[in-house]
């Protein structure tokens, strides 16, 4: 039975469409997605879009009646030895961007360890880091979204669970990337994952992956668990976002692409499994 309290919110990477935003914008209206994850705007990234950028791209989504759900930095992804204040300007730029664009989430990550060493022997100092972060964001209103990710101090369900009790702030979450765990070698990342972040977890990116050759595939294709995730968040009575992030045609270490075709099959394929597990969907936001 559905949970009527469960509704999830579809939102997408504008860039995994084009370069362009009018054209995101305009692919977005036809999926009837409401809400966009902004990662890129016209090819630059949004760590180095200008005053008068963020300004244009936030009259373009009013004119779309389309918001802006997250901002996904790339904010700790970057070497644990970088000097913190390098970091903590970065993120005080996105919060700044953020606050013009008028959402309250930034996504950022945990660092890459050194060449050849254990992750394992660095979660303290990435819990140092991400703690200084949570701080200032906090400071601002704006909650950080701490995403899994492969090469990464967190890349396992283990070693994000380690990082988000270490930092124990409620300024810090987690966003659970669906294909990035099996893209790391992780099996069974739903079963492995949920009873250790399932309280966790205030965001959802979709994507899948084979644990075997690290394919990256349309939800549900994958070893992503995706359906369970579904079922597993519907019963929790999750309300929030479910971010398109398919890598249908290119995945790299600062984003993904997909095309306006791949992002029409990943949010058909996200769809179906909704349908199949239960899951209401948000009505659009029109304003």
């Amino acid at each position: 039975m559905t949970n009527a309290s469960a509704t999830f919110t579809l939102s997408a990477f504008g860039d995994e469409i084009d370069d362009d935003v009018e054209t995101q914008l305009e692919v977005l209206d036809e999926l009837g997605i409401g809400w966009l994850e902004l990662r890129k705007a016209w090819g630059t990234n949004v760590l180095d879009l200008d005053d008068s950028q963020v300004a244009s791209l936030r009259d373009m989504c009013n004119r779309h009646s389309i918001k802006v759900s997250c901002i996904g930095s790339p904010v700790g992804k970057s070497p644990i030895e970088e000097p913190l204040e390098t970091v903590l300007s970065d993120l005080s730029r996105i919060l700044d961007i953020a606050a013009a664009l008028g959402t309250g989430r930034v996504r950022v990550f945990s660092f890459y360890p050194p060449k050849d060493a254990n992750s394992a022997d660095y979660v303290d100092g990435s819990i140092s880091r991400l703690t200084e972060m949570a701080n200032m964001a906090a400071a601002r209103g704006i909650l950080l979204l701490l995403e899994n990710e492969g090469g990464l101090v967190g890349d396992t369900p283990e070693r994000c669970l380690a990082l988000l009790e270490g930092v124990d702030d409620p300024g810090l979450s987690f966003v659970w990337d669906t294909g990035n765990f099996p893209h790391s070698g992780v099996s069974q990342a739903f079963d492995r994952g949920w009873p250790l972040l399932r309280d966790r977890v205030a965001c959802v990116q979709v994507k899948d992956a084979l644990v075997a050759d690290k394919t990256i595939t349309v939800a549900g294709d994958g070893d992503g668990q995706i359906p369970e995730l579904l079922v597993a968040l519907r019963e929790s009575g999750y309300g929030g976002f479910l971010a398109l992030e398919p890598h249908l045609k290119v995945a790299g270490q600062r984003g993904g692409f997909s095309g306006p075709d791949g992002m029409r099959r990943a949010a058909e394929a996200l769809r179906g499994l909704m349908a199949t597990a239960g899951c209401e969907e948000a009505a659009t936001p029109r304003t």
